[in-house]
Parts: C-alpha cells; structure tokens; sequence
C-alpha cells in the first residue's frame, strides 16, 4: 500500500497550479461582488485540456480517472472555492452517462465540443415537487414519430444562463409500483430558450455561478437526442453518483483547505496582548484538529476514488467521503470566520465566503442524512429506514 503520489500525479498537481496561477483572491471576490461568471477562468482551463481530464483520448480526451480528477477538483476548490469548482463541474461528471451510454456516433458529435469547451452543458434533474425521490419525477417526454416532446419544471439547475446543452431526464412511460426506477429517458439536446425559461434563483452564496428554476414548455427533442434505450434513464444516471459524490468531496476538501490556511496565517500574524493570538490553546488546537480531520478526509476521499477506478465497489466509500469532508469542512469554514474574530465578517478577508460556499456541499447533490441512512443500510447491514 503506497500513500505518495505517483510521478504522474505529481505533474499533474504542478500543471494545474501552473494553469491557474493568475486567478488570484481578487478576482474570485469581484467574481462574487458582481454575481459574474469566471468565464476566463473556464476557458484557461479548456485550453489547457482539462475539462476532458477523465474522458477518452479519441475524443480529445486525456483518459485519466476520477482519481486524477478529484486531484485536480481539490486544487481548483482551494484556488477559487465553490464557484471555481462549479464552473466546470458539469463538465467533468457531466459527460460520464454520455461516455457509457450513447452510440458512437452521439460520442463523436458531442463529446469533442465538450472537452474544448465550445460546449456549456447543465444538467436538469431535480425538481421542485419530488425532491431526491427521483422515481416520482413528473416532467414527461411523449414520444411522437422521430422526435420527444418535453413539458414540466426543474430547479437547482446549475449554469443555465449560459449554457447551450441540456441533460435532462424525464418520464416517458406512467410510474410503476413495481418497478419504479423504469419509464424514466435521458435526453442530451440543445437548450432551446424559446420553450425552456431560466429563472435565476437568488441565493446565499456562489452567486458568479447561477442557479435556476426550468420551466420546460414543449420543447421538441429529435430522437437522436436520447441517450442510450427509453425508460433506463434512472440505471444510467446511478453511473454518475459514486463519481460526482467523490468530486463533491475533494471540492469541500479543496475549500477547507482554503480556510484553514487562511485562518493559520492570520493566527500566526494577529498580536493580541503582546503575542500572536496563534499561540493561545483556544486558537491553535481547533486548527489543529481541521488539519487532521483534512487529512484523514483526503485519505478517504482518494481511496473511494481509487476503489472507482478500479472497478471496485465504492458507494459506501463514495457517501461517506462526501458526508466527512462537507461535516468537516462546514467546522473548518466557521472556525476560520471565528479565528478572524470580527474581521472573519468582512469580505476582503475571503473567509466569510468560503463559509458561506461551503453550504453547497453541505446540502447537495445527497443531504447528509440520507448519506447516513444509506451507510446504515449498506455498510451496516441495518434495515432501510426510508
């Protein structure tokens, strides 16, 4: 068992912070300030190929793992917090249920534009009514001739205002009982805003990367735009889980560690009394255990992703990753507010909106207690509580 990382790794951790070296603190905080997307920032990374980091190299590709990706995810996050990680994390899980499941011909159409950032992709799946009971989804595809026509309402869906591709799942057959998870489609096609209104939700934080509520008129999607067989929707998309919850993790990662540093620094740089308020027991010792529950989290976040990519199982791994880092990094974020003291308030110190960004991976794409209902069940062998 090996814990360093591999030579390729660490070339990979160097070029990425050699790529996204000149997006310093101020920009992020102008991004914030004027609710502006990083755009620059994205298109520094597609030029650079890593937006198609775990895609295959025939499409452009680099063919590397989620391994590689949640590296990369952690460095992105502590760079540019949630709204660096959020910008192209669509297109790093995004595209996994396209890789698997569309035809050859799909891949070659969509995945280049993809990787070479030509393609803004969000992604429609969660809606007002339902909640994460995806089986009782109530947006319906009714299929006429060579072409769906798609009427319903999603909402906390990421990107919208400037995307030109949506994927999104609907129900094309009536629920079942029986079988609950068949009868649900997913669509790749083009975001067409003359029959889809994106209305901007005005939220807590993260305000440089929009979120939206859909309202989906009888949009029209040729039939070359459904991906994979009708009614597997629901199966295709498990595919995605395991990865995004482990990029959901190394971002939360990424963003305490932001945190924490900060937080260090100004402990080691704040005199009080004559003496850095660093030295002070009530001071150093929440930091020190941030920094051991960040390393124990990075531990099991890069194992779930290795378990991943290696074709193991690893949702237990996966969940768990994602419950830690969030439950650690919401402690670390308002420690580091706390640390500042007063100063921890204002913006100019930046922590304040790492506390406020790190919500998000608090609560979504899973909330912690279903996390740990599923723990139960699966790792525990407890009776499913839900």
């Amino acid at each position: 068992m090996d814990f360093n990382y591999t030579e390729d790794q660490k070339s990979l951790i160097s070029a990425i912070n050699n790529s996204i070296k000149n997006f310093d603190d101020s920009y992020w905080l102008e991004c914030d300030k004027n609710s502006s997307f990083p755009h620059d920032f994205v298109n520094t990374l597609a030029d650079g190929g890593w937006l198609g980091i775990a895609m295959p190299a025939e499409y452009g590709g680099s063919n590397l793992g989620v391994t590689e990706s949640a590296l990369m995810m952690m460095i992105i996050a502590e760079k540019g917090a949630m709204t660096a990680a959020s910008s192209i994390h669509m297109n790093i899980f995004g595209p996994n249920a396209l890789v698997k499941f569309a035809s050859q011909q799909q891949k070659r159409n969509w995945l280049p534009k993809i990787i070479n950032g030509e393609t803004k992709m969000c992604f429609a799946i969660t809606e007002p009514d339902t909640g994460l009971d995806t089986t009782r989804l109530k947006t319906k595809a009714i299929k006429n001739k060579d072409h769906y026509i798609i009427n319903g309402r999603k909402i906390w869906t990421s990107t919208a205002q400037i995307t030109n591709k949506i994927m999104l799942i609907a129900r094309t057959s009536e629920r079942s009982h029986k079988t609950p998870t068949q009868g649900l489609s997913l669509f790749y096609t083009d975001f067409n805003r003359e029959y889809i209104e994106a209305r901007v939700i005005d939220k807590m934080g993260r305000s440089a990367v929009d979120s939206n509520e859909l309202f989906i008129d009888n949009l029209k999607v040729p039939i070359e735009d459904l991906v994979g067989e009708e009614g597997k929707g629901f199966s295709y998309l498990l595919h995605s889980l395991n990865p995004e919850r482990i990029l959901v993790a190394a971002e939360a990662y990424g963003i305490a560690k932001n945190a924490l540093d900060r937080a260090t620094r100004y402990a080691k740089e704040r005199i009080v009394f004559e003496r850095p308020i660093g030295q002070n027991q009530s001071i150093q010792h929440p930091l020190a255990e941030g920094w051991a529950k960040l390393e124990a989290v990075k531990l099991l976040i890069l194992k779930a992703a290795n378990l991943y990519d290696t074709n193991q199982p690893c949702g237990v791994e996966a969940n768990a990753a994602k419950f830690l880092a969030a439950e650690f990094g919401m402690d670390i974020c308002k420690q580091a507010v706390a640390t500042h003291g007063g100063m921890g308030y204002a913006k100019e110190y930046h922590v304040e909106r790492l506390f406020r960004e790190m919500m998000i991976p608090y609560l979504a794409p899973v909330s912690q207690q279903l996390i740990l209902s599923y723990i139960a069940e699966n790792a525990l062998g407890l009776k499913k509580s839900y």
